[in-house]
Order: C-alpha cells, then structure tokens, then sequence
C-alpha cells in the first residue's frame, strides 16, 4: 500500500468530502430507459398532420422497444440509447369520411445516428390509391414533425440526466493533491494479451489491413430462407430489392472492387468477391465508425432442399457496435426480407 500522500491521485479519498468516485475518474451509470420510455409516449402521441389533401393524426404508439442510460466517464458525460418505435396513424381525405389507417415504423433511433438521418418509413393498412395519398402527407408533412420531436427527446434526456452525474471535487474547497505525489502516479496501463468473446486487443488488429487499427469484435449469424439461393442472392446485390425492404436509397456497382451504399449512406463499403448466388464477400461499414476502418463480411449461400441457409461472418466491428450490427442483420435484413419478399413461408 502506498504512503499517504504517494498514492495515485486519482484515488485519494481526501478530494472529496464524500469519497466517492474522486475526481469524477471512474464510470458511473444511471438506467434512462423507464424515463424514456415515457417520454418518447408523450412526445410522439397526438400528433396531427395536414394539407391541402387530407389530415391525419398518429393514435396510437403501438411499441417502443429499447434501452437508454447516461454514463460518466473521467468527468466525461455520455449518452447511450438505441430505440425502435412502432405508431399507428389515422386519417381521411379531404370531402371524405373513410377513415384510412397506417403505421410509423423507427427502427434506429438510436446515439450513432442524428435525428436526421434516423429512418423514419410510413406504411398503409391498405393499398387503395386513397390511402396512398395519406401516405404522402405523413411523408411530407408528418416526418419532419417526428424528426422534430425526436431532436426534443435527445435535448430532454441530456438536461434530465446530466444533473448530479459529475461530482463535485477539489475545485469546491476540498485538499488539493500533492504535485509530486501525482507525477509519480502516472502508469502505462499493460497491453491486453487476452482474447474473449470473439474480441481482439489493438495489438492483435496488426495484421488487419481494413483501415484504422481500433479495438473490434466478430459475429456470426445463421439464417434460413424459404427460397432458392439465386433469389436470395440478388436480393444483396440489386439496388432496386435492397431499396424495397430497406424502404432507402441504396446503389451498387456489383464487380469486384465496386462500390456501395444502403440505407441513405449510413452503410457503405466494396465487393471483394462476387461469386453468383453462392459467395459475397465485402468490405463494410457504418457512417458513424472512425474515418477508413471497414469491417470485412463474408456471406454464403447454401441450397437446401427446403430453400437457402445463409452463413454470415464480420470481422472487424468496433466493440462497442458489436450488438448494434447484430440487431440491425436480424431486423433490419433477415426479417424484413422475409417479410417484403415472402421468404419466411414454406417453399414447397
């Protein structure tokens, strides 16, 4: 045990009356998701909408699935949430009592994205021309209200949840630190020499030739298609079926060494390999990743005699978005082919 007075600074207990977390090094969290929760409700309930060829007010929030929290960090605050909404919508043109519905799917609210690159998509109940015109006027008019309510939970939960998370410390009249006691404190941490749940040191990535070198993970997922392995295939590689169940703008150049892009430009990358309808492989990444780093997914396509199994493997995620980009392959790939395309239904 160190002397007093020669121990690291960052733990003496004299800086703060309390001592508790002294000077604000250590992580400190509080759960955010109840309050959210909450308020995402209130924000997105009632909300009319309307021109010149009908109105339409959002009844109901169906589902809002997620968590959120605030973190403290070296006197650092940070802000984690990641939500996906489901509302429900209803209306009627103008001169007209049919009352038409529909649903308001946000399938990534979340930190990494700003309110206005968060996915908003309208859909109808009914595909009827009526319906469709309401679908325009929650898409002209209705978005950039949502969008605008999501910019208020974003300031909301920053001023509701950074209060009392930095703690008060020397500056308020506490003993100051020894000067010489605190340059002696200073310490390389070690490098990491472990490997666990598929997540590899800085060290490790040396040989990774996908961009920067930053702390990253791998994921592999296996998912059955009612479908054969051709159709599955193209529904990877052809812009105009990525755009039908991404419901954004995709473009692709598929040759090696052609580009990308899906969902608006929040994912980009290139083909390395392009082998019809059994091997894609490609360099990968989100918008919101350091400058230059790309993941690498392989994905294969193995005919079954009741449809297409589907291995993908990445490597080269960054840590912290280990769980985001398995949540987005289920939700916003598997299932939504399944369920544009009818690929979730038997075959035979």
């Amino acid at each position: 045990m160190a002397k007093w007075g020669q121990g690291d600074p960052r733990w003496i207990v004299e800086e703060r009356a309390d001592a508790t977390n002294v000077n604000n090094w250590h992580w400190t969290e509080r759960d955010a998701s109840k309050w959210s929760r909450e308020r995402l409700t209130q924000l997105l309930s009632d909300i009319d909408v309307e021109d010149d060829r009908g109105q339409c007010k959002i009844c109901e929030v169906k589902e809002i699935s997620g968590e959120a929290s605030a973190s403290n960090r070296k006197a650092k605050l940070i802000f984690f949430y990641e939500w996906d909404i489901k509302l429900e919508w209803k209306g009627t043109l103008k001169d007209c009592e049919t009352e038409l519905t529909g649903t308001v799917a946000i399938p990534n609210l979340s930190d990494e994205n700003s309110s206005s690159d968060v996915d908003i998509n309208i859909s109808t109940k009914k595909a009827t021309p009526e319906s469709n015109i309401l679908r325009e006027v929650m898409k002209k008019k209705g978005v950039p209200i949502i969008r605008q309510k999501i910019e208020e939970y974003i300031k909301a939960l920053q001023m509701e949840f950074c209060q009392g998370m930095i703690l008060p410390s020397k500056s308020q009249g506490n003993p100051p630190v020894n000067a010489d006691s605190a340059k002696k404190a200073v310490a390389k941490p070690p490098e990491s020499k472990t490997k666990e749940n598929g997540l590899s040191s800085t060290r490790e990535m040396k040989n990774l030739s996908l961009g920067v070198k930053i702390e990253s993970g791998k994921l592999e997922l296996t998912e059955e298609f009612r479908c054969e392995a051709a159709e599955l295939y193209m529904v990877f590689t052809d812009a105009s079926r990525v755009q039908a169940f991404t419901q954004a703008q995709a473009s692709m150049k598929t040759e090696a060494g052609g580009s990308f892009t899906m969902l608006d430009g929040n994912i980009s990358g290139e083909y390395v390999t392009l082998e019809p309808h059994s091997k894609i492989v490609m360099k990968w990444r989100f918008k919101s990743w350091p400058p230059a780093h790309h993941s690498l997914v392989t994905m294969n396509f193995k005919q079954t005699s009741d449809g297409t199994e589907l291995t993908l493997k990445q490597n080269g995620i960054p840590c912290a978005d280990l769980e985001r980009t398995r949540h987005g392959w289920n939700s916003v790939f598997f299932q939504r082919i399944k369920g544009m395309f009818g690929y979730g239904a038997s075959l035979f």
